[in-house]
């Protein structure tokens, strides 16, 4: 007898449930895009001990009669493919009849759909002992799961705990919400609810529900087309950051997906913005030809891949880094208040009428003598400045701001008719010299001889990786070569590094060329740059005479992101008239 032979069915679910069905999670995801794909408009999820207990999906879609319900139950049975060119152009979020059968044989699941014509209320246990009873005829489907994983105790075993089944179904419902604002979510965990969202289509309505108004009122519309792709959603300010890419959502033709690749292409739009390891908050949605993606590649389809990749990020990165050099980045310190519902809708709606190019700044009127002491001021200040502001040929990010003092030998205190500004000396001079270092470095500067070479002994390792990048060194004015064992010696440097900091900056950019791991030439460039402009800067705690102050204040306007430094950390920050007098409560709301 051949030891070869065919599953039975029952085990052949419970294994393939092992891929699509790993915790709670899984199964609302399933259950809620097959209500999605019924042309819902309002989905309803009730959890019992975070969907451990019970999972209830209610919608209010097309329904079913009693023989597409039976038939939803067997494997491989969809209503999403007919052939196999369906394959390759799928615009539903399921499709591969997979995800109802698996869950059945690991729970308990009752199934009440009506058509409008037809009710039916099926039952199964275990995937089994299936029963079915006429029903009501309210149209849609309410499918209830319970005792996930009763029959399958190790699996049972391994659930996490429930805080974290649930942060991860609340995690899955928010990204759909997002990507569905015309459908009406609600989500309920031991009757409390936990996501309300009125489906009325407002994508930052639904972000306001899920981020709260601190954050909603930070967010950027952004749109961009190519002959590829439409994207549109939202981008939070540089300021608004979170620690981990959770906060990414991306969205592909409705379908939520986690992409890496994406992932490190939005978040290198923020470089410089935005300091390491923290992420802002998107919500991306992109549109595309389903014919240019392949979704079929990741048993929970939660990833995809792009036949036009590049021209995907090319859009990505234009979008965004154009729509963050057009804003004015300082942050406001402002006055805690709680706001209701209503004061964030309002500015909700403002936030939706303004337009793309919102650069130019409102002048305040101001008593005209304080005007005319003002430009007189402004005017001395400049006549003092110990350089030439090419006016002509930069525009200013940021209105003349006139220095006050330096408190704790770090902050500059200045103001304008605006109001108040504290700027971080290091940061905002870090921020002028990198712009200036990276311009140079692009122009390849003259090099400097060294009088006294600099020998640098690497281990094997370092020596085979910097010897591989001599070319890139000298490219960019150094004169690199071998010295002996495992070891470089650098005869001359490029003018952009201040002669006294060679050595430490040199050695700077030779630990960043042996660092493990893929080389990422724009990135070694900006390292190199944010380098530099770091070890030529005035530190915190450094004193710094009026003049110095001038200087960084003049200079940092005419920056092309004056905002934060190299490492995206802020530069200025705000008090504005209105919020010092609140403080001062010289300003009655």
């Amino acid at each position: 007898m051949g030891k070869i032979q065919v599953m039975d069915e029952i085990l052949a679910n419970k294994i393939a449930a092992g891929e699509v069905v790993e915790k709670t999670m899984n199964v609302v995801k399933e259950l809620v895009e097959n209500a999605i794909d019924a042309s819902s408009t309002e989905i309803t999820i009730k959890l019992i001990d975070s969907g451990v207990k019970e999972i209830e999906v209610k919608d209010n879609g097309i329904g079913m009669d009693e023989k597409d319900a039976t038939m939803a139950f067997e494997r491989h049975a969809t209503s999403k493919l007919k052939s196999l060119d369906d394959l390759f152009y799928i615009e539903s979020l399921g499709f591969r009849g997979e995800a109802l059968p698996s869950i059945a044989s690991v729970s308990n699941i009752r199934l009440k759909t009506s058509d409008g014509e037809i009710g039916t209320l099926l039952t199964l246990k275990g995937g089994e002992d299936l029963q079915v009873e006429r029903s009501d005829l309210q149209k849609g489907t309410t499918i209830t799961v319970s005792d996930l994983f009763y029959n399958t105790p190790v699996r049972l075993k391994y659930l996490k705990n429930l805080y974290v089944e649930l942060a991860s179904i609340v995690e899955y419902v928010n990204k759909m919400a997002l990507s569905y604002p015309s459908i009406k979510f609600t989500l309920i965990n031991n009757d409390k609810v936990l996501l309300q969202t009125d489906g009325s289509g407002d994508l930052l309505k639904v972000i306001y529900e899920i981020y709260g108004a601190d954050i909603t009122k930070k967010m950027i519309p952004i749109e961009g087309e190519n002959d590829d792709y439409y994207i549109h959603g939202y981008i939070s300010y540089p300021e608004v950051t979170k620690g981990n890419r959770n906060s990414i959502t991306t969205l592909v033709n409705g379908r939520v997906i986690k992409n890496n690749e994406l992932n490190k292409c939005i978040v290198d739009c923020y470089h410089t913005y935005m300091h390491k390891d923290r992420y802002p908050v998107i919500v991306l949605n992109i549109d595309v030809d389903p014919i240019l993606i392949d979704i079929n590649i990741h048993p929970t389809k939660m990833d995809i891949k792009f036949s036009k990749m590049d021209s995907l990020k090319d859009l990505i990165i234009s979008s965004i880094t154009e729509r963050l050099e057009k804003i004015t980045l300082i942050p406001e310190v402002s006055v805690r208040d709680s706001y209701s519902v209503s004061e964030v809708s309002r500015q909700i709606n403002e936030k939706k009428e303004e337009k793309v190019d919102d650069t130019k700044y409102e002048e305040i009127k101001l008593d005209f003598d304080v005007q005319e002491e003002k430009k007189k001021e402004e005017k001395e200040i400049e006549e003092s400045l110990p350089f030439e502001v090419e006016k002509e040929e930069k525009t200013s990010r940021i209105k003349k701001m006139i220095p006050r003092g330096v408190v704790l030998l770090t902050y500059i205190v200045a103001e304008n008719e605006d109001g108040m500004y504290l700027i971080d000396q290091h940061a905002a001079a870090e921020r002028i010299n990198y712009e200036k270092v990276l311009k140079e470095m692009k122009e390849k500067p003259l090099p400097i001889d060294l009088l006294v070479p600099i020998k640098i002994e690497l281990r094997k390792d370092e020596f085979i990786l910097v010897k591989e990048r001599f070319d890139l060194l000298e490219e960019y004015g150094f004169s690199a070569e071998e010295f002996g064992k495992n070891t470089i010696i650098i005869r001359s440097h490029p003018s952009w590094i201040p002669t006294e900091r060679a050595e430490d900056i040199i050695h700077h950019i030779v630990d960043i060329m042996i660092e493990k791991g893929e080389f990422d030439f724009d990135k070694f460039i900006w390292r190199i740059a944010a380098t530099t402009a770091c070890r030529m800067s005035v530190m915190a705690g450094d004193y710094i005479s009026k003049e110095d102050q001038e200087w960084i204040l003049e200079n940092i306007r005419y920056c092309e992101n004056p905002f934060t430094c190299p490492h995206g950390r802020p530069t200025i920050i705000t008090y504005t008239k209105y919020e010092l007098e609140k403080l001062f409560k010289r300003q009655l709301d």
